[in-house]
């Protein structure tokens, strides 16, 4: 069966892009359903609102759209429209966001997470509550969700997160070591710190 004619289901997202070049408004809709859901949680994460997040998507997928016959399947499917909606994320910004101010080594921010003295089974309890997760992941700074989403949640391997960001895989691994740290940290205050 030629490729034309096999189900969009079945097909890759490279088919489907080609097929979408091509004029096939099935294939595009496949593409589109099988990867929303995650650049719409990468949107919130790069602009914070919900609203701009909706409205990135939007501009993410017409921007794929047009883009899709020079789409050469060089990076995943997921992984492209990640950059598309990162490009356009960091256009619609009017300047960057400034890292706060903070002069936590990276051993105190360890302290402060509890390494060395909590166990990994308490640090998963503490993740479990969604709320103080959500909570302490937007009080992270912009690149630090950012990279914890595209690895955590995205799964995205060391070199394509390290490729998205514009970084060496050496300096993806430190700011996501980084990032996991601070995210503890965090956690780790909102549950008994404060009351103590």
């Amino acid at each position: 069966m030629p490729a034309a004619e096999e189900p969009v289901a079945a097909a890759t997202d490279f088919e489907l892009l080609q097929r979408t070049a091509s004029g096939d408004g099935l294939a595009f809709a496949e593409f589109v359903d099988r990867h929303q859901t995650a650049v719409f949680r990468h949107a919130v994460c790069l602009l914070g609102r919900r609203e701009d997040a909706e409205d990135l998507l939007q501009e993410t997928f017409l921007a794929a759209l047009k883009a899709a016959a020079g789409y050469r399947g060089d990076a995943s499917g997921r992984t492209w429209l990640f950059r598309i909606a990162r490009n356009a994320a960091l256009r619609r910004m009017e300047k960057p966001q400034p890292l706060p101010e903070t002069d936590l080594t990276l051993e105190a921010l360890a302290v402060r997470a509890g390494w060395g003295v909590a166990n990994p089974e308490s640090l998963a309890i503490l993740a479990d509550d969604r709320r103080r997760l959500g909570q302490a992941l937007a009080a992270l700074p912009r690149d630090e969700r950012e990279i914890l989403l595209l690895r955590e949640w995205e799964n995205l391997s060391g070199e394509e997160t390290a490729s998205l960001l514009g970084l060496s895989l050496a300096a993806m691994k430190s700011r996501l070591h980084r990032a996991r740290i601070h995210l503890a940290a965090l956690l780790r205050c909102d549950t008994g710190g404060r009351d103590e």
